[in-house]
């Protein structure tokens, strides 16, 4: 009876010891190789805005369309504007004229004996022949200004990357300055892994990274490209007068909070699909030794 309890014990007792090996090794595991599952997936988002307003007479692409820098995404009815480019040059070509003839005139009377033309109207003459002139320089301006317009009617790609969320349809107004299409940069993705800030020591710009997108297997590979400086203080607001909003209320149980590391993808593969707004697991792999405190002194900012 006794020897059975006695077994009992020591099955107990070595079940709980390999229990707490492992957790204590996981618990190494896990302050050596810093990990989150609150990562998401950001990209620079490109808000294709007219510079001309008018009439949209053409959309050309289609939602969720990959584009490559320069491909038309659409177009303003170009008529107004080419009105504007033929006055243009049908002025640039009056002013011509006038400032031919400013000049001819002015030639002939500096020709003129001084006896008949008095040195006041040469100068009045010569006065003219440079108004003729500014108007002239002000012409062509205002043609390189149709021109201009004119190539802007048709709206091109910024960047090769993704048409998303298209709702622009032809017969739309485009106002100027007003987004009406938006792009997703396909040379932009980057990971914001929110790391709590008891793992950060851990954490150095240059360390290896691990990504693995929700419902995916395989890691992408990453670097820590930055780490933020700053997050919101939800508890010291800023009040009206400018004054610290200090909450009367302390909570005892305090968590860490979380601050948000970037992370540089460095390759994606052509199967995976990636897209802004996905959530993913991120594991830093911290480097040891010289080389890590070499990437420390060349990388880290120092303030000023």
């Amino acid at each position: 009876m006794k020897l059975a309890a006695v077994g009992r014990f020591v099955l107990t007792s070595l079940i709980v010891g390999i229990a707490v090996y492992l957790g204590y090794q996981l618990w190494l595991r896990y302050m050596d190789s810093p990990w989150t599952r609150d990562g998401r997936v950001r990209a620079n988002i490109v808000q294709i805005t007219a510079d001309v307003g008018g009439r949209v007479v053409a959309v050309p692409v289609h939602d969720n369309e990959f584009v490559h820098r320069g491909d038309v995404l659409f177009e303003v009815d170009p008529a107004r504007y080419q009105l504007a480019l033929a006055n243009a040059k049908a002025h640039l070509a009056a002013t011509r004229a006038t400032l031919e003839m400013k000049r001819q005139q002015a030639k002939r009377r500096v020709a003129l004996d001084p006896e008949v033309v008095s040195a006041e109207q040469n100068n009045d003459t010569q006065m003219a022949a440079q108004e003729a002139m500014a108007a002239y320089d002000q012409a062509k301006a205002e043609l390189d200004l149709a021109k201009l317009n004119l190539q802007r009617a048709t709206v091109r790609a910024p960047v090769n990357g993704y048409v998303t969320n298209l709702l622009l349809r032809p017969g739309d107004y485009a106002a100027v300055g007003a987004p009406k299409m938006a792009i997703v940069d396909a040379d932009s993705f980057w990971v914001y892994g929110y790391f709590e800030e008891t793992r950060l020591r851990h954490v150095q710009v240059g360390d290896p990274a691990q990504v693995t997108l929700l419902g995916h297997t395989k890691a992408i590979s990453g670097r820590v490209a930055s780490i933020a400086y700053a997050i919101a203080d939800r508890d010291n607001p800023v009040a009206p007068d400018l004054t610290a909003d200090v909450n009367p209320v302390f909570n005892w149980v305090r968590l860490a909070s979380r601050i948000p590391v970037r992370i540089k993808l460095e390759k994606i593969p052509a199967n995976v699909h990636i897209a802004a707004g996905m959530t993913c697991t991120v594991v830093i792999k911290p480097r040891h030794g010289n080389e890590a405190k070499a990437a420390s002194i060349i990388k880290t900012p120092t303030p000023g």
